[in-house]
């Protein structure tokens, strides 16, 4: 996983702009996920589920006003990664994906993007920034 300015899939790549930040803001953050999923083999051709949550500091879900108020901030869905013909067995299939939010989030925080896969988590799949403390207004002699 990596954070990103923007991330897009096309062609069954990733394309990464403004990719590898850990801190941002404050103030509204453009804010793309890239993911590379690595599928085994062995679990080609199954369906497979995944939700991307962001989570602060202390755990719970962030939410963002949204046209029915607060709403959290997740994408998720399911992907079945099929076996190219005449590929060699057990190589590992890649499935990418992207998400892409403005985020407006309190200066001096942090906050962790959780992936779950099939309802599990797991430590190496957090991926953790910080927002920078305001900057103080400088105030110009008249």
């Amino acid at each position: 996983m990596m954070l990103a300015d923007h991330a897009q899939v096309a062609d069954g790549k990733l394309f990464i702009s403004g990719g590898g930040w850990s801190v941002c803001g404050p103030g509204p953050v453009a804010c793309g996920v890239a993911v590379l999923f690595h599928i085994p083999w062995q679990h080609t051709n199954e369906k497979i589920s995944f939700t991307l949550r962001l989570l602060d500091e202390d755990g719970a879900p962030v939410s963002q006003p949204g046209p029915d108020g607060g709403q959290e901030v997740q994408a998720g869905g399911q992907f079945e990664a099929g076996r190219p013909a005449g590929l060699t067995p057990g190589t590992e299939i890649n499935v990418p994906i992207a998400f892409n939010t403005v985020l407006q989030l309190p200066p001096g925080a942090r906050f962790t993007w959780v992936l779950e896969i099939d309802g599990q988590a797991d430590e190496e799949w957090r991926l953790s920034f910080a927002t920078r403390e305001p900057q103080p207004s400088r105030v110009r002699p008249g």
